[in-house]
C-alpha cells in the first residue's frame, strides 16, 4: 500500500535555494492574515500554473538561519580558546548556527529529560532513535473564512493527527511560524519547505487543492522524521484546540522562548558510548563527502526529470490531443464523402469509420487529461524534495566547521600550544554534531527510497491504465467493422 496518496502536481513550492523570510506578527495578531504579504506569485511555467516550471530556479545554499536574532558569540578571543581560531566571518552558517560556539565548548544550558535526542547505531550506521508512537495527520476542507465582518478573509485547513483523533483549523500564518521556529531550532535537521506565499488568487480552487496537497506532502514528511514529529512546537501546533487563543499564544511563547537553540541544540543530542560507537574522522569525512556528491547529482537529475516531465505534458496537452484531434477529423470526413454515395451496403462501413473517427477524438482527451495522474504527482514529489536538497549545504557546512576545528586542535596539541584535554573536549563535540548529521543523512535516504517507490508504482500504474483505455477505444472502433 502507498505510504501516503500522492498529491496532485503543479504546487507552487519555494525556489530552489529560496531564502526564507519569516512573517513579522506580534502574539496578538492570531488572526492577522500573514498571507497578505507583499510576496507575490511566482509566475507559472509553459503550462500555467498545472505545471510549475522548476528550470528557472537557482542554485545554493538555503539561508535558512537567517531567523536567528540571538547575539553572536563574542569574535575576540577568550582566554585560553585563542589558540583555536574562530570563524571571523559571522554570516557563515557554522557560526550562526551556534555549531561553532558548541564545539569549542562555550555552550551552556540545562537538558532537561524531554528536550534530550538521541542517537542510536543502527543496521546502517547511525540513526535517529525511532519514534515510540508513530503517527499520520491528514489536511482536509480547506474552507474559507472571514472576520471584521467580512472584510478579511483567510482559509482554514482542517487537521485530523492520527494519535489524538481531535481536529483542529490552521491557517497557512501558522505552518509558517511553526516552519520558522523548526527551522532556527534544528541546525542540522532538514525541516522540509512549506508551499510557496501567494500574494494574488489566493481562493481560488485550483491554487487551493494545490496548497493542500502541497501542505498535505508537507505534513508527511514531518510525521516521518523521528526528531520533528515529537518536538514540542509541534505537539502544540496539532494539538492545541483553535478555539482556545489562550493557550495557543502560551504554547507560542514558549516555543519562542526555547533556550535549547543555536549552540545549546547540540547539548540535547545524546550519542552512542562504548567500545564501537567512536567514529572514525577521515571515515565520517568521506561518507559526508559522498553525500555531498550525492546530492548535487540528485538536485541535477531532479531539475533535469522535472524540465522533461513538465515538457513531456505540455506536448501531451496541446500537441498530442491536437495531433490525434487531426487524426479523427481526417476519417470523419472520410466517412462523409463516402456517405455522398447514398448506397444502403455501405452504410455500415460509413459509421465503422465514423466511429473511428470518435475514437482518435476521445483519445486525444485522454492524452490531455493524462499528466494530471501520472506526471503531475512526480513533478510534486521532485518539488518536495528540492527543498530537503537546498537545505543540505548548510547541514553539511555545519559538520565541516567542525571538523575543521578537531584538525586545527590536533596540530596545537603536536606545536604544544594546546592541552590534549582541551583537544579532546573538542573531538568529543564534533563527534556528537557528526553522528546527527549521519543520523540525518540516514533519514534522508530512508524516506527518499519509500517516497520514490511509491510515487513511482503510481506512475507505471497510471501510465498501464491509461494505454488500457486507449487500446480498449481502438478495439472497440475494430469491432465496428465486424459486421459491415
Amino acid at each position: 500500500p502507498e505510504p501516503f496518496p500522492p498529491p496532485p502536481a503543479g504546487y507552487p513550492f519555494p525556489p530552489y535555494g529560496g531564502s526564507y523570510q519569516p512573517s513579522q506578527g506580534s502574539d496578538d495578531d492570531w488572526d492577522d492574515d500573514w498571507d497578505d504579504s507583499s510576496t507575490v506569485a511566482d509566475e507559472p511555467g509553459a503550462l500555467g500554473s498545472s505545471y510549475p516550471d522548476y528550470e528557472a530556479a537557482g542554485g545554493g545554499a538555503s539561508g535558512r538561519y537567517r531567523l536567528s536574532t540571538r547575539s553572536e558569540p563574542s569574535l575576540g578571543p577568550r582566554g585560553s580558546s585563542a589558540t583555536v581560531s574562530r570563524n571571523l566571518n559571522r554570516f557563515s552558517t557554522f557560526v550562526k548556527s551556534g555549531g561553532e560556539a558548541f564545539v569549542l565548548g562555550e555552550a551552556s544550558g540545562f537538558v532537561k529529560d524531554g528536550d534530550k535526542l538521541c542517537v542510536v547505531l543502527g543496521p546502517r550506521g547511525p540513526e535517529w532513535q525511532e519514534n515510540p508512537y508513530p503517527f499520520q495527520c491528514s489536511i482536509e476542507d480547506p474552507t474559507k473564512q472571514t472576520k471584521f465582518k467580512g472584510m478579511k478573509s483567510y482559509i482554514a485547513y482542517k487537521l485530523v493527527p492520527s494519535h489524538t483523533g481531535q481536529q483542529v483549523h490552521r491557517r497557512y500564518k501558522h505552518f509558517d511560524w511553526l516552519y520558522g521556529r523548526l527551522a532556527e531550532k534544528f541546525p542540522v535537521i532538514s525541516v522540509p519547505h512549506l508551499p510557496e506565499k501567494q500574494a494574488t488568487g489566493r481562493f481560488e480552487e485550483d491554487f487551493i487543492s494545490k496548497r493542500r496537497k502541497g501542505l498535505a506532502w508537507w505534513m508527511d514528511h514531518m510525521c516521518s522524521h523521528p526528531v520533528l514529529a515529537q518536538c514540542d512546537a509541534f505537539q502544540h501546533f496539532l494539538t492545541c484546540p483553535s478555539t482556545d487563543e489562550k493557550a495557543w499564544k502560551q504554547g507560542k511563547r514558549k516555543a519562542e522562548k526555547d533556550e535549547m537553540v543555536g549552540a545549546n541544540f547540540f547539548l540535547t543530542i545524546s550519542v552512542p558510548t562504548g567500545p564501537g560507537a567512536s567514529l572514525d574522522l577521515q571515515e565520517v569525512e568521506s561518507q559526508v563527502d559522498g553525500f555531498k556528491a550525492f546530492t548535487k547529482k540528485m538536485d541535477e537529475s531532479a531539475l533535469q526529470l522535472n524540465h522533461t516531465a513538465n515538457e513531456f505534458a505540455r506536448k501531451q496537452v496541446t500537441g498530442f490531443k491536437k495531433e490525434y484531434q487531426k487524426v479523427g477529423h481526417s476519417f470523419k470526413c472520410l466517412s462523409q464523402a463516402f456517405e455522398l454515395d447514398q448506397q444502403a451496403f455501405s452504410a455500415g462501413l460509413n459509421q465503422a469509420i465514423a466511429f473511428t473517427a470518435e475514437a482518435y477524438d476521445a483519445i486525444g482527451d485522454l492524452f490531455a487529461d493524462q499528466p494530471r495522474q501520472d506526471l503531475d504527482p512526480v513533478m510534486d514529489l521532485l518539488a518536495l524534495y528540492q527543498g530537503h536538497l537546498a537545505n543540505f549545504p548548510d547541514i553539511i557546512h555545519v559538520q565541516k566547521g567542525a571538523l575543521t576545528k578537531v584538525k586545527e586542535s590536533k596540530r596545537h596539541v603536536e606545536e604544544g600550544k594546546m592541552e590534549l584535554q582541551k583537544a579532546e573536549g573538542i573531538q568529543e563535540r564534533c563527534n556528537i554534531i557528526s553522528f546527527a548529521t549521519l543520523a540525518e543523512i540516514n533519514h534522508f535516504h530512508k524516506i527518499r527510497v519509500r517516497d520514490f517507490k511509491s510515487q513511482m508504482q503510481h506512475f507505471l500504474q497510471q501510465q498501464i491504465l491509461f494505454f488500457q483505455k486507449v487500446t480498449q477505444k481502438l478495439e472497440e472502433a475494430l469491432h465496428k467493422y465486424d459486421s459491415v
